[in-house]
């Protein structure tokens, strides 16, 4: 295999090119594929934040909306920025909220 920025031969396996320190598809890939994995278990939280807060009918009027923002954003591939993930932790869930910080996409 060979380097993308400086066409040096290297390791097929390896991460990062030993010459310039660029990385290779492989990291990129495992990474895309992590928070592809985070995303959906975010998404299933989000869900049971929804289907538990049900019971009290007012608090869906907030987690409801912030649950399909989160469905549109992840499906658009468009940022959610820090606030809407803090909001999420505090008022939807709490584990799909850290999971979103967790998120740097």
């Amino acid at each position: 295999m060979f380097c993308k920025n400086c066409g040096k031969e290297i390791d097929d396996k390896a991460v990062i090119c030993p010459n310039c320190g660029c990385s290779t598809e492989k990291e990129v890939e495992a990474t895309n594929s992590n928070s592809d994995t985070l995303k959906l278990i975010t998404k299933i939280f989000m869900i049971i934040g929804c289907i538990v807060t049900g019971i009290y009918l007012i608090p869906l009027c907030w987690t409801i909306p912030m649950t399909l923002h989160y469905f549109k954003s992840v499906k658009e591939n468009r940022p959610v920025g820090v606030g809407f993930k803090i909001c999420s932790l505090l008022f939807v869930n709490l584990i799909a909220g850290i999971l979103m910080l967790c998120d740097n996409n």
